[in-house]
C-alpha cells in the first residue's frame, strides 16, 4: 500500500482538525509539525503523538523527507510557503482563503500550475454529508430537472461581542475583508457544487460591530448560468438557535419545478414533494471533528486522487472561479450595482 509523508505546517486553532484526520488514514503517516511558535507545536505534537517539531521549514526540509505539505497558516503566508514546497517537490494541499488579494490567488495558482507537484485546496464546506447527499438528490432529479432557487442563511453568533474572535482566531479582528472572504467563499463554492456556475452577483456588506476591521454582514443575490437565482443571507455577529451553529452553519432550502429541499441546523434533510407531505431524509452524519468530519473527507479525496491520478475536485482553476466571484461581490457592494461575471 502506498503511504504518503505528510507534514503539517500551521499549529494554530483549526491544525488539530487536520491533524486528527490525518491520523486515521492507513495511507499517511503524519511525520512532523512545524510552526515559528515552537511550544505551540510541541502541544500539538503531544497530544496526536506526532515525533517530530520543526520551527521553520528550513530547518524542516534540511532533517527530514517527506511527500505532502499541509499548509495551515494564515493566508499572507500561503505564496512562499507554497513557491518553496514546489521548488522542492512536494504535493500540497493549502487551506483558504489562499492569498490576501485576488492578483496573489492568481499567481499563486499560476505558480502551481506551471508546477510538477500537485495542488489542491482544502477547501472543505462541499466535503459536508449534507451537501454530498443534497448533490446526490439533485442529480436524481428529486426535486425535478429545472432548479429555481437555492436559499442559504447563516447566523454564527460569534462576533457580537466587543473583543469578537479574539480567543479562537484573532486575526479575524485585523482582516480588511472578512465574511466573505474567510466564510462566504465557503457558500461560492457549496453553490457552485450543487448548482453549477454563478453568472451575476448582488450584493450588500456591512459591518455590525464595530470593534473589527472587515465586514461581518452580508446580502448576496447570485444568477446562475443555468437560470436559478440565489440568495445567501449571513452574518456571524447574530445567533442562531443551534447548540452548535458551526455544525452545518446554517440552514438551506432548494426549490425546483417538482419540490423542495431543506438542511436544518442540525444536518436532517428533508425533501417535499409537490402535492405530498414532506419526509425526513435518511443518511449518515455526526459530530465529529469539524462539521461532520468533513476535513477527513477532504483530505481522504486529496490522497485518493494522489493514488487514481484523478483530479482534485478543488483544483486551481476551478478554485479560481470561486475567486472571481469573490472579488466580483465585493466589487458589486462598492458600485452598488450587479456585478456580471
Amino acid at each position: 500500500m502506498t503511504r504518503f509523508k505528510v507534514v503539517c505546517v500551521g499549529a494554530g486553532y483549526f491544525s488539530k482538525y487536520h491533524v486528527e484526520a490525518w491520523k486515521r488514514m492507513p495511507e499517511v503517516e503524519l511525520v512532523a509539525i512545524c510552526d515559528l511558535d515552537i511550544s505551540k507545536a510541541q502541544s500539538l505534537a503531544d497530544q496526536f503523538d506526532v515525533k517530530q517539531v520543526f520551527a521553520s521549514t528550513a530547518e524542516l526540509y534540511e532533517n527530514i523527507s517527506f511527500d505532502i505539505l499541509d499548509i495551515i497558516t494564515p493566508p499572507a503566508t500561503h505564496l512562499s510557503l507554497c513557491m518553496e514546497a514546489s521548488a522542492k517537490g512536494k504535493h500540497i494541499i493549502c487551506q483558504k482563503p489562499l492569498s490576501p488579494s485576488f492578483s496573489e490567488s492568481e499567481q499563486l495558482i499560476s505558480a502551481m500550475n506551471a508546477s510538477k507537484t500537485k495542488f489542491m485546496i482544502h477547501e472543505n464546506f462541499r466535503f459536508q454529508p449534507w451537501y454530498r447527499k443534497i448533490k446526490e438528490l439533485l442529480e436524481q432529479n428529486a426535486i425535478g430537472s429545472e432548479i429555481f432557487s437555492i436559499n442559504h442563511r447563516m447566523r454564527l453568533g460569534d462576533g457580537w461581542t466587543k473583543n469578537a474572535y479574539a480567543e479562537r482566531q484573532p486575526y479575524f479582528r485585523n482582516m480588511p475583508k472578512l465574511l466573505i472572504h474567510e466564510t462566504g467563499i465557503h457558500f461560492v463554492d457549496v453553490f457552485r457544487f450543487l448548482i453549477g456556475d454563478i453568472k451575476s452577483v448582488y450584493s450588500r456588506l456591512r459591518k455590525l460591530n464595530k470593534n473589527i476591521a472587515g465586514e461581518d454582514s452580508g446580502l448576496i443575490l447570485f444568477d446562475f448560468e443555468n437560470g436559478c437565482q440565489g440568495v445567501f443571507d449571513g452574518n456571524r455577529y447574530n445567533e442562531s438557535n443551534s447548540e452548535n451553529p458551526r455544525y452545518t452553519f446554517g440552514e438551506m432550502l432548494i426549490d425546483g419545478n417538482e419540490g423542495s429541499i431543506r438542511l436544518e441546523l442540525d444536518g436532517s434533510i428533508y425533501l417535499k414533494k409537490l402535492g405530498q407531505d414532506e419526509t425526513q431524509i435518511a443518511y449518515k452524519h455526526e459530530d465529529k471533528n469539524f462539521s461532520s468530519d468533513c476535513v477527513y473527507a477532504t483530505q481522504k479525496h486529496f490522497i485518493d486522487c494522489l493514488i487514481s491520478g484523478n483530479d482534485f475536485e478543488t483544483n486551481a482553476n476551478d478554485y479560481l472561479k470561486n475567486l472571481q466571484v469573490q472579488e466580483a461581490i465585493y466589487l458589486s457592494a462598492e458600485k452598488r450595482k450587479e456585478i456580471d461575471l
